[in-house]
């Protein structure tokens, strides 16, 4: 099923795809993109991590969401329809609201990459401290919400990151413990203005930001492939 692709980044390195483990926290509007794509790309060992059910709100933006399944765990209906992608894939769900007090059920040293798609800036910020500690290898997305120009989300160290609320929060946490090392973000460089309370969404922004997230993950795992030719 991984033809097209292998034409692109060759054999070996579809070997090394399939052979990565990786921990996606969050399969909402912007994990459940991250996670549609990276099985997309080959990715055979990934697990899971979502508390929520669907719902209605979701239908907009969310790829799981349907009218047929409104009120059921996320981490289910994307289990089902993974196995329906790629039926050779090892994919274990949590279904927990991860918080400081129980992040160490995720095993992250477990893997190799871990992706954070989630919208806790408390998971946010251990995350970061985690992987740090323990050298494994990690992106995170910043807001998507109030944004409408998917043009303008980048792959970006989180100490160059700008506008964006939830990174200036990062930043001062990341500057303040002194954290040293490499923080790749998914973050944009759109200006917002605030309309509502509840945060107001749309179908690409998210979308784009989960795709970044794959892409970063798949192009770190391959390299450079015009180095080799």
């Amino acid at each position: 099923m991984f033809d097209r692709l292998e034409l692109l980044i060759g054999n070996e390195n579809i070997n090394k795809i399939k052979n990565t483990k990786v921990l996606l926290i969050g399969i909402g509007g912007v994990g459940g993109y991250t996670l549609e794509s990276l099985i997309r790309s080959g990715i055979e060992h990934i697990t899971i991590v979502d508390y929520d059910t669907i719902d209605i709100t979701n239908l907009n933006r969310q790829i799981i969401a349907l009218n047929t399944n409104i009120g059921k765990y996320k981490v289910d209906e994307f289990k089902t329809r993974v196995n329906n992608i790629n039926p050779n894939c090892e994919i274990n769900t949590i279904k927990e609201k991860i918080d400081t007090n129980n992040f160490d059920i995720l095993n992250i040293t477990d893997y190799d990459y871990v992706i954070d798609a989630c919208d806790s800036l408390d998971v946010k910020c251990e995350i970061i401290r985690k992987c740090l500690n323990y050298n494994i290898k990690f992106i995170s997305c910043m807001g998507t919400g109030y944004k409408l120009d998917p043009s303008k989300l980048e792959i970006i160290d989180i100490r160059k990151t700008s506008y964006d609320k939830i990174a200036k929060r990062i930043r001062k946490m990341v500057k303040d413990e002194r954290l040293k090392g490499k923080i790749m973000t998914v973050c944009s460089k759109e200006r917002v203005n605030k309309t509502s309370k509840v945060i107001a969404s749309n179908s690409f922004v998210p979308a784009t930001a989960g795709l970044l997230l794959t892409s970063y993950v798949i192009n770190d795992i391959v390299g450079d492939i015009n180095e080799s030719k």
